[in-house]
């Protein structure tokens, strides 16, 4: 009989997870965890928030997003977004601020693979009567050529009987504007018909994607100027946690310089990570005089 239990034991302990539901009262994200042909979600611990006013020089792609969400929040028409461009120049980081600037309007947010958006219909059942706002957050989108699982995204987005619903929109960020490799080859199809340029198919099925997003923003890299903006910016931000007092000078301005041309970018993220290694370093330096 011991054996018998132990056996029934094992087995209930090896049957499918069954998740608790999410209380989106409390919970303001949460990840997609695809299972089988499903999935569930599971609920995300937010670190240190990001808000609108840490996303420096962008101001134009600022308004577009605020826009839209605003509409979307507020029960209004609103398109899908892509967010595309340079590499660390604030794409992902407003998205996460918008969801902080309008968690208390009822907006929430689910983060998503690309590889699980084949799930999508299973996610959609789980959020369709629930009266939140959710934006689908996929990030770092891109397929390459021989990937079939953007003609299922194409269908998801506009071109399936079933409409999505009014309560779920996706925002996706890339480092391409049409989210497939674009190769020279492709143009080897277009032709001239009356002294118009018609393009081939493969361009056109590339285009069909990203067209299938209403909004397009577009990010460029950072000047220099506009890097250093965003360096004193994240020094001010990280200084202020640990009670640091700093001053911007010529020195300073080269070193931050310097850090940039190291790793061959200009960018929002590469300024983040120079202000947390010099604060970092000032308050060693302090707390070895110190000691």
């Amino acid at each position: 009989m011991q054996r018998v239990l132990s056996v029934i034991d094992r087995f209930e302990r090896a049957g499918p997870y069954v998740p608790a539901a999410i209380d989106w009262q409390q919970v303001h994200a949460a990840r997609w965890m695809a299972e089988g042909a499903g999935g569930w979600l599971r609920p995300l611990v937010k670190g240190s928030e990001a808000h609108l006013r840490d996303v420096i020089g962008v101001d134009r792609q600022k308004g577009l997003l605020q826009a839209n969400t605003r509409q979307f929040v507020q029960g209004m028409p609103a398109n899908n977004a892509l967010l595309w461009g340079a590499r660390g120049t604030g794409k992902s980081s407003l998205v996460r601020a918008l969801l902080a600037e309008y968690a208390d309007q009822g907006l929430r947010l689910i983060e998503i693979d690309k590889t699980d958006l084949l799930h999508l219909p299973a996610l959609v059942e789980q959020i369709r009567d629930l009266p939140w706002r959710f934006l689908l957050f996929c990030d770092d989108l891109a397929f390459e050529a021989d990937d079939s699982a953007y003609k299922t995204l194409k269908t998801v987005l506009d071109g399936s009987v079933e409409t999505a619903p009014d309560n779920l929109l996706l925002y996706a960020t890339s480092n391409r504007r049409h989210l497939l490799p674009e190769q020279r080859s492709d143009n080897q199809a277009a032709k001239m018909v009356d002294g118009e340029l018609h393009p081939g198919e493969a361009i056109e099925e590339k285009i069909a994607l990203s067209d299938r997003f209403g909004l397009w923003v577009s990010f460029y890299p950072f000047s220099q100027e506009h890097y250093l903006a965003v360096v004193q910016h994240w020094l001010t931000e990280v200084a202020a946690q640990y009670q640091l007092e700093w001053a911007w000078d010529d020195e300073l301005q080269l070193e931050a310089l310097r850090w940039a041309l190291s790793r061959g970018n200009r960018n929002g993220r590469c300024a983040s990570q120079f202000a947390r290694a010099w604060v970092g370093r000032r308050l060693l330096e302090e707390n070895q005089a110190g000691a």
